[in-house]
């Protein structure tokens, strides 16, 4: 009979247990043959035991053990045994002792893997780690990110649990509603023509939620969005999403800044302050380019209109005569950086469509640079003043249009940061984004269309702009920021239908549309709707910052490509015509694929 059943697991051993008879399964992990004794650290999920096999105590082991390769599975009962004198392994948990194997099953053998499991140091072509993804889970990294994104949802359902929250599951099969992406389509059978819509979010379900009187909902939801991908973004992702009653965002923030802090301190032992500072979408935009600045480093952004306006230099000039803006960043301790440092960045920028960047040098003489005698010595002493700049640092301005400059510089200050090694890699800088625009202008349409969605409150103050200047009224919505990234987002929702109805009309929705695409929400508005406000956190963003990487992929268990292909099961793939049949469709695509 097969013995395979565990009585400790690979990382579990230690000195104490020294003279106890064990059973350990697992993986070969390395095989190291002395001439006499063969050595194999077995590796499960939780470490790495070294294992020794003697031809003295088991003959016929031993013979099996010479033949044994990478990722054979394994399970041995032996001995622990204390490791030779000299020889302990100070990086292993296990590494004082030793299992001298006494019987040996081989449950498994393995062909020779398509990269190396035991030495993640070789780097590895993604998409050949993606398409066996299983054995790059082995690996390791993969494995412990994933253990603490474990870590991270237990904790979360716990603390909302323990604040009065019902975890309620919401439909994956739903109706297509615009909420800022193209939707996954999902043809129906039984309704020829007819389609579901994979979620985007569980926007509206969750608000019918409060409307229900639930109250206090969350849900670690799965969602989907067929929108061009990138480092942080997946076409499935999952999101902690949170909806209550009778709230504010001063009864929201608090509870969302205790969850983050919970979550740090249990997974990740770091203490964090609370509250987290606040900065409205303008404010943010003004000095920092961004409505998400990693604020792990200073470097803010200034405006120097005024100071370009007195100028003689007829580049500023002609830009705030276009209607363009001026503005600076002071590089601390920059002035060591070699004018071939300066075109490198010129050059950078350059790559978002800015025209030139400009420079100055503060040292104790003064300021130098070729654009210097433009301005009188008043008008340096304000920018100095202005900037904040000290002996030694370096100032760049740009000027451009408002978007491009605040763009520009946002890009530069990011990439200033990483190559003077200004960043924190272990700081968590956490900010509120509140204030958002309500509506936004579509210049290829021509019309007004939501910031966020449809359904977000408009500032109480603001609502009479609407019908004057709907550019100018300001949202009640708020993202949660994290070294850069937008980690969370929500808004204080219209309870009121006709509050609802008015915005409708301004974003140009007929009654038809309106019917057609929300007929079901709007009814539901008119049954007597709390006020009730919500968030959604993005857990793989977040478990980026936590597992410290860059890459949305190194944190979901099989993820999809950057063409958002799943290379190990070659999904989308092509279907059976009969299948075709049945849903009542018709391809013109070429039925080649190709997922490279």
């Amino acid at each position: 009979m097969v013995h395979y059943r565990r009585t400790h697991d690979c990382g579990t051993l230690r000195k104490e247990d020294i003279g106890q008879k064990v059973t350990l399964s697992g993986w070969v992990h390395r095989r190291r043959d002395h001439g006499g004794l063969i050595f194999i650290d077995l590796r499960d999920r939780y470490g790495l035991t070294q294992i020794v096999f003697d031809p003295d105590v088991n003959r016929d082991a031993h013979r099996q053990a010479e033949e044994m390769r990478s990722e054979w599975v394994l399970s041995i009962q032996g001995e622990v045994i204390p490791r030779a004198e000299g020889m302990s392994n100070p990086k292993l948990k296990t590494g004082d002792i030793e299992v001298q194997v006494l019987e040996l099953s081989i449950l498994s053998r393995a062909n020779t893997p398509p990269f190396s499991i035991s030495d993640e140091t070789i780097q590895v072509n993604e998409d050949l780690r993606l398409k066996h993804r299983y054995l790059d889970i082995r690996r390791g990294t993969v494995a412990e990110n994933l253990q603490l994104r474990h870590q991270v949802t237990q904790c979360t359902r716990n603390f909302l649990d323990r604040h009065g929250f019902l975890d309620i599951q919401t439909p994956i099969l739903g109706k297509s509603t615009p909420e800022g992406a193209r939707d996954y389509l999902v043809p129906s059978r039984v309704h020829p023509n007819s389609f579901y819509a994979l979620p985007q979010s569980p926007q509206l379900l969750k608000q019918l939620l409060m409307i229900s009187g639930v109250d206090r909902y969350f849900q670690i939801a799965t969602c989907f969005r067929d929108e061009d991908l990138r480092a942080d973004r997946q076409p499935e992702f999952t999101q902690i999403d949170i909806e209550m009653s009778f709230a504010s965002p001063d009864d929201l923030f608090p509870l969302i800044e205790s969850l983050i802090q919970e979550i740090l301190s249990k997974t990740k032992n770091v203490e964090i302050p609370a509250p987290f500072p606040r900065l409205t979408y303008d404010e943010c935009i003004e000095r920092y380019g961004t409505d998400k600045p990693d604020l792990r480093f200073a470097m803010p952004l200034v405006r120097i209109d005024d100071i370009a306006k007195r100028s003689t230099f007829t580049v500023f000039q002609d830009q705030l005569n276009a209607g363009g803006s001026i503005k600076a960043i002071c590089v601390k301790g920059g002035a060591d950086i070699s004018r071939k440092g300066i075109d490198s960045y010129t050059q950078f920028v350059g790559t978002l469509g800015i025209k030139g960047l400009a420079w100055m040098k503060l040292q104790d003489s003064g300021l130098s640079s070729s654009i210097v005698k433009f301005f009188s010595e008043d008008l340096q002493k304000e920018l100095i003043e202005q900037t904040g700049a000290e002996s030694g640092d370096l100032l760049f301005m740009v000027a451009d249009t408002p978007e491009r400059c605040n763009q520009g510089l946002d890009h530069l200050r990011r990439r200033i940061a990483r190559d003077r090694q200004l960043i924190d890699e272990n700081a968590y800088n956490f900010l509120w984004v509140t204030d958002f625009p309500l509506f936004a202008w579509n210049d290829d349409e021509k019309r007004i269309e939501s910031e966020h969605h449809p359904f977000t409150s408009p500032h109480h103050e603001d609502i009479a702009l609407i019908d004057t200047e709907p550019l100018k009224v300001r949202s009640s919505s708020y993202d949660l920021v994290l070294n850069g990234y937008e980690t969370a987002s929500g808004s204080q929702r219209i309870h009121d239908s006709e509050l609802q109805k008015k915005i409708f009309e301004t974003l140009q929705l007929s009654s038809e549309d309106i019917y057609e695409k929300f007929g079901f929400f709007v009814e539901a508005l008119q049954y007597g709707t709390p006020p009730h406000l919500g968030v959604a956190l993005g857990l793989d963003r977040i478990m980026m910052v936590l597992c410290k990487t860059e890459n949305i992929r190194d944190v979901i268990a099989f993820p999809k490509n950057q063409k958002a292909v799943d290379v190990m099961t070659q999904a989308p793939s092509a279907v059976a015509e009969e299948q075709m049949k049945e849903l009542h469709i018709k391809s013109s695509a070429p039925k080649e694929l190709t997922w490279t």
